[in-house]
């Protein structure tokens, strides 16, 4: 699955130690430009992947993670892990607000010649809409 938003804060990595040797996990929360925003947080797993993706708080990116689940003490916790962190153009990442053209000043007023008035529409016609 994918995801691109705003880095809006990285926690501190957290470091231990295993049976195949040292390990380092850092979480990051991103932000979604969407118009009701959604934040995320997702962990990156490794040394190497972080110096790798070297991901900086206000950044925009695109991340590309696996969601799983473990079972804890009669518990559910979801993991999401980013296996792969991309920067994202600034100028490609959120689209521009659209903004109404600009057709110059507007031209003066003519005086229109005086139409005739045109009868009512018959009830039940066409023409004959509620708004």
């Amino acid at each position: 699955m994918d995801l691109q938003g705003k880095v809006i804060a990285a926690l501190e990595p957290r470091r231990g130690t295993s049976a195949r040797g040292e390990w380092v996990v850092q979480s990051f929360v991103i932000e979604t430009h969407d118009a009701y925003p959604k934040k995320m947080v997702f962990e990156v797993f490794g040394e190497e992947r972080l110096q790798r993706f070297n991901i900086q708080v206000g950044q925009e990116v695109n991340v590309s993670f696996d969601i799983d689940a473990h079972e804890y003490q009669g518990r559910w916790f979801n993991s999401i892990r980013a296996f792969d962190v991309r920067l994202v153009d600034a100028n490609m990442g959120v689209p521009p607000m659209p903004q109404a053209p600009d057709f110059g000043p507007a031209p003066a007023p003519t005086a229109a010649p005086a139409q005739p008035s045109s009868p009512a529409p018959e009830a039940g016609s066409a023409d004959d809409l509620p708004f």
